[in-house]
């Protein structure tokens, strides 16, 4: 019998990467602020040894603090005078531009100004971030090294640092839709029980590196299994350049018992663009689709989501569905959308303009293309196969820390020149 869930993990406020500029603490300068400076942790005696530890500890924390700061005071202004004078050009096309001769256009023009000036808004503020950390810092100092004083300071620089790397990944992709949100299919291999619990582990590795980012993510379709893994499930990041992100994580996803005895199991990612700003107006001709209602387990328990509807195109045999929404009607929308974004990204692949010039025979299976090895015997191990990057973290890896494998996914497509 399989369940069908849908779930949100919604982890953020915004809709927005370029959003993320945003601090997660910023009220620190308000009451937050106030009781960062009268909490005096209580002290203890302490061995000589424990201390030389302490302040070795403490040594570390603010290099990694003032690297942090050091970056952002060197980059933080160059990046903003590169977006200023953006803001500035886009403010001059529309001085001279009649919104009303061309209203599509105009709503581009418009919808790109008010990004540049969110960006700019957001780095003006990462400067007021790297001020706040470095203050954060003396008072630590003076206070007789406060480590908590110490530990908040280094979380502000974590914040920096990342705000600084998701800045620089949106200036690097610029593939047609790397901008846009994504869809994640992840489906669990042919090998059976061990198969679902491992697509189940694929699962929350990708909504742990949700939850982290502190990306917005929605968990609208999960088909459970009896052995307490999942037959299928997708998730939907409605924020900016998360297809860009995760456009390397494509295919198939391959768990290793053994690096000398070949016994594996694998899960199945497809990663489509998510449309934010609007829906693609690509057309199809109705009578090359299929719609119909997906088949579903009938002792499938009855849920808020409405009937389940899959859509074939004939041309390619491209096959997407949807159910996680809660009419027909809805489902129905959702899943065209889906294959819009499929044949969009196909025909980019294969450096066609149109959908009807894309071959079918030549559509990159997904079941044929290997994305990664998770070795877990005789050494915990994670092969990128698409980068050649190893890693020896398994587990950090499998609890979401994935951000090392997406900078080298971008890396990769822009020395090879792939889109």
């Amino acid at each position: 019998m399989a369940n069908v869930k849908v779930e949100a993990f919604s982890v953020g406020r915004d809709n927005s990467f370029s959003a993320l500029f945003r601090s997660k603490w910023g009220g620190l300068k308000n009451t937050h602020f106030s009781s960062l400076l009268f909490s005096v942790p209580i002290r203890a005696s302490y061995s000589m040894e424990d201390k030389n530890k302490k302040e070795l500890g403490l040594f570390s924390l603010r290099r990694k603090i003032d690297d942090a700061v050091l970056r952002a005071e060197t980059l933080g202004p160059m990046a903003l005078e590169f977006e200023e004078a953006s803001q500035i050009k886009q403010e001059e096309v529309l001085h001279h531009y009649d919104l009303w001769d061309d209203v599509a256009r105009s709503n581009e023009i418009l919808t790109d100004l008010a990004d540049t000036t969110k960006v700019v808004d957001n780095l003006k503020d990462l400067r007021y971030k790297a001020e706040e950390a470095k203050l954060i810092t003396q008072l630590a100092e003076m206070d007789a090294i406060n480590y908590g004083l110490f530990k908040h300071a280094y979380n502000a620089s974590l914040d920096l640092s990342k705000l600084m790397d998701r800045y620089e990944m949106s200036k690097l992709l610029s593939g047609p839709y790397d901008a846009d949100g994504a869809c994640i299919v992840i489906t669990a291999g042919s090998e059976g029980v061990y198969s679902e619990i491992w697509a189940a582990r694929i699962l929350r590795m990708y909504t742990k590196w949700a939850e982290k980012q502190g990306y917005n993510g929605r968990l609208v379709e999960k088909y459970s299994s009896k052995g307490g893994g999942i037959k299928s499930a997708t998730l939907e990041f409605e924020s900016e350049y998360a297809y860009g992100y995760l456009s390397g994580e494509r295919g198939v996803h391959r768990m290793m018992r053994s690096s000398i005895i070949d016994e594996s199991n694998s899960a199945y990612v497809d990663v489509i663009p998510l449309f934010l700003k609007n829906d693609s107006d690509l057309k199809l001709d109705e009578e090359e689709l299929v719609i119909s209602s997906a088949l579903q387990d009938e002792d499938q328990p009855v849920n808020q989501s409405g009937p389940a509807i899959s859509i074939r195109h004939i041309p390619t045999g491209i096959t997407v569905q949807s159910l996680g929404e809660r009419n027909r009607f809805a489902n129905q929308t959702k899943a065209l959308s889906r294959l819009k974004a499929k044949l969009l990204v196909i025909a980019v692949e294969q450096g066609v303009f149109d959908v009807k010039d894309i071959k079918a025979d030549a559509i990159l299976d997904i079941l044929q293309q290997e994305t990664r090895r998770y070795i877990f015997d005789p050494y915990k191990l994670v092969q990128d196969v698409k980068t050649g990057i190893q890693l020896p973290g398994l587990n950090s890896i499998l609890d979401g820390n994935i951000e090392p494998i997406i900078g080298a996914h971008i890396s990769t497509r822009l020395a090879t020149g792939r889109v």
